[in-house]
């Protein structure tokens, strides 16, 4: 069974950081294609970060103030963020393709390009 478990949101002041996390279960490789999304209240849900090996992928919201990385020993994703802003406010979503997906592609991700999700974990910023 694939899961995805993530942890580290809460509430922080503008400019603050926070680290979130994502444990994958046993099912999750390296050939999964895997991401960040944050769905705030009233919008849809955004591709924020994709990564595989060495590729990554930001959208512009975040570009240069969030990194994404994998440790794939620990089946650990983790999305770093600094200089939040209000406007990262948002439920923040680790989510999976299926194995073998493209993953180095220009532009963001929609949803459905991914198979397996976390469940969430509310982020706060506030100014």
């Amino acid at each position: 069974q694939v899961q995805l478990v993530e942890s580290g949101g809460g509430s922080v002041q503008a400019g603050g950081s926070l680290r979130l996390s994502c444990v994958a279960s046993d099912y999750i490789t390296s050939y999964n294609c895997m991401g960040w999304f944050r769905q705030a209240p009233g919008k849809n849900r955004e591709e924020v970060a994709r990564g595989r090996g060495t590729y990554t992928y930001y959208s512009d919201s975040v570009a240069g103030r969030f990194t994404i990385s994998l440790d794939n020993a620990k089946k650990t994703m983790y999305l770093q963020m600094d200089s939040l802003k209000p406007e990262d406010t948002a439920i923040y979503y680790c989510a999976a393709t299926a194995p073998l997906v493209y993953c180095r592609t220009a532009g963001s991700f929609s949803a459905d390009r991914y198979t397996y999700w976390g469940q969430g974990t509310q982020v706060t910023v506030s100014s």
